[in-house]
């Protein structure tokens, strides 16, 4: 069992930052994610490489566990839990009765074995945790993915496939999840060791800005343009919206910076079906310019009618 390096999984070394990490594992997941690599087996194992590594070095405790056990972090709590006991039994003995032939833990003695085989050959096959000869069970490692969508993807509820270890998920998004938001999907993690639990998959949802919103919460702030003599006279203006244009009414005499409520036409309340917030629209009134002579008189007369 060769022994995996994480850090050169994100192509980094031992002294990188809680930053370097992100930003390593978010350029790379993007490059090797499924949906943009469809049908390539060699992105998708590579992928769930980074996740696996991610999971571990952006979690401070998972990480000062790495770094001292190895790949085997895990594991290596229990194998000292292990040594603890066997210090409080006659030399030369383990909880099974038989000699214990190791001499410490902290990568000598073992015959040249490295950390990851060391374990496996421990707990995984044919190690004993207890005196009543049964191996012990693991639970498999949590693994981490990051799921990109817009505004438009989750206006309503959709239903997306994800394939994680070589499995599809049938996924359902609800309507206005936030960006940043992580769902947990049980026991679609790493398999367990010795018939022990599958760990959880645990999906981090990125939401692309949108160049017409700007979102906070459930509702949606937008600027439109106002040409002066519909902010004057008053009139018609077609506003964008989620779900397509619509035409509201301006006042006479609207003031530049006038803001107007479309009532639910915001986004989707999260996991609250029919509710909705608002768009609140700015409007930024266009003065016009490259006037005739002729237009420029009217604008003479009216300033001097004050």
């Amino acid at each position: 069992m060769a022994f995996i390096d994480y850090y050169q999984t994100l192509g980094l070394t031992k002294t990188a930052t809680d930053k370097d990490i992100k930003n390593a594992y978010r350029k790379l997941a993007r490059k090797h994610h499924p949906d943009l690599n469809p049908n390539d087996a060699e992105a998708n194992k590579k992928f769930q490489q980074l996740n696996e590594a991610n999971e571990v070095l952006s979690d401070p405790e998972k990480r000062k566990k790495y770094d001292k056990y190895g790949e085997n972090w895990q594991r290596g709590e229990e194998y000292e839990k292990y040594e603890q006991q066997q210090r409080s039994r006659p030399q030369g003995t383990y909880a099974g009765g038989q000699s214990q032939g190791f001499e410490g833990f902290g990568g000598e003695g073992f015959g040249g074995e490295d950390f990851s085989d060391f374990f496996q050959s421990m707990f995984g096959q044919g190690g004993r945790s207890s005196g009543n000869g049964r191996q012990a069970k693991f639970r498999g490692q949590d693994l981490n993915a990051e799921l990109h969508l817009n505004l438009k993807d989750i206006a309503e509820s959709q239903k997306q496939t994800l394939t994680v270890n070589g499995k599809n998920i049938r996924l359902t998004i609800p309507a206005g999840i936030e960006n940043g938001q992580t769902i947990k999907i049980a026991g679609h993690g790493g398999p367990g060791a010795n018939g022990g639990p599958a760990g959880d998959l645990y999906i981090t949802f990125s939401i692309t800005d949108d160049p017409r919103f700007m979102r906070n919460g459930s509702d949606l702030y937008a600027a439109t343009k106002l040409d002066l003599y519909t902010a004057i006279l008053g009139g018609e203006v077609t506003i964008d919206t989620l779900n397509g244009k619509v035409k509201i009414k301006v006042k006479p005499e609207t003031q530049n910076g006038t803001k107007v409520k479309l009532k639910g036409k915001g986004m989707p309340v999260y996991k609250k079906e029919g509710e909705f917030g608002d768009l609140y629209v700015t409007y930024d009134i266009q003065i016009p310019i490259n006037l005739t002579d002729e237009q420029k008189k009217l604008f003479e007369e009216l300033r001097g009618s004050q």
